[in-house]
């Protein structure tokens, strides 16, 4: 696969963060550059500032793990960089992330019945499957009233920004504007939307839906397109976030990300509340005004 302008933009993107101060170097004047010099990389990764300005322009192709990780060193990024710079490097040598071929799956996942067993066996925190291109493909009861405002399904909601496809978190973050009163956070969001599909496109480089949602995206939100171009990456995996829901107010959940084995590239999403906190009474209150609105089924079955 020729990815050398992923590559090229990566790496200078990264170059320009590190300061020499951080790197421990003389800041000397008359620089030209933000960050670190080429051949400063180069005598920090301890390869010819020729090998590394050739690692620059895009040729990485067969570069051993060793100087990946000197250069990784080099320019001192954390694990989520590291990793989405080995997964640039097998994709320039055609090998995917996993060592093999994903799996085509026949079905969509949100048609196995166990898939959503296990969904609603979470009663009180929100569950839901999201795919690589953050389809959400299969929602709890207390997600489907959660995530009301992305699925239009009352509450105030919008459509998601999809125009009656998948519901799909990146084009609610950027296309509709109830995202906004959604996430009272939203250049943060915003921020690690982009970062993780960034990450995701370094993994899966195949992927032909998340490279038409990058396109369509960035054709329509001048904010995508300049978070795209930033080559910030990021997992999502732990944490905690704001949310500002249109029948019970502001919540402040915890989330955990389990990926889903049986399905490469998709995971489980469940925010929770603190017990007794004030945001666990008002999941319980959305659970009761979710019980109460008219029966929805709760899967969609295609992926579009």
């Amino acid at each position: 696969m020729d990815n050398r302008s992923d590559v090229r933009d990566f790496l200078m993107s990264r170059r320009a963060k590190v300061t020499p101060e951080q790197a421990g170097l003389p800041a000397g004047g008359g620089r030209r550059v933000a960050g670190l010099r080429r051949s400063e990389v180069a005598m920090l990764a301890d390869v010819s500032v020729e090998y590394y300005a050739k690692l620059e322009r895009g040729a990485i192709a067969g570069v051993s793990a060793g100087v990946l990780d000197a250069v990784a060193r080099a320019l001192q990024l954390d694990d989520t960089e590291r990793a989405h710079l080995f997964d640039l490097a097998r994709a320039a040598d055609g090998i995917p992330s996993s060592g093999r071929p994903r799996r085509r799956a026949t079905r969509s996942p949100a048609a196995r019945p166990s898939l959503h067993w296990a969904l609603e066996a979470f009663t009180e925190g929100v569950a839901v499957v999201r795919n690589a291109q953050s389809d959400v493909i299969a929602f709890n009861p207390l997600g489907r009233a959660f995530y009301a405002p992305l699925i239009g399904d009352g509450g105030g909601g919008g459509d998601g920004g999809d125009g009656g496809r998948t519901p799909n978190l990146a084009r609610f973050q950027f296309l509709d504007p109830v995202s906004h009163e959604f996430y009272p956070d939203w250049d943060l969001f915003a921020d690690m939307c982009v970062a993780m599909m960034r990450a995701e496109a370094g993994r899966d480089p195949h992927n032909r839906a998340l490279q038409d949602l990058v396109g369509e995206l960035s054709t329509r939100s001048d904010t995508f397109r300049r978070l795209w171009g930033a080559h910030d990456v990021r997992t999502h995996g732990a944490g905690t976030k704001r949310f500002r829901h249109p029948v019970v107010g502001e919540l402040t959940l915890a989330y955990e990300e389990f990926a889903i084995t049986a399905e490469p590239g998709h995971v489980m999403l469940v925010y929770t509340a603190e017990p007794g906190s004030p945001s666990a009474e008002r999941l319980r209150l959305l659970a009761s005004w979710a019980a109460a609105q008219p029966a929805h089924r709760q899967t969609i079955t295609e992926e579009t």
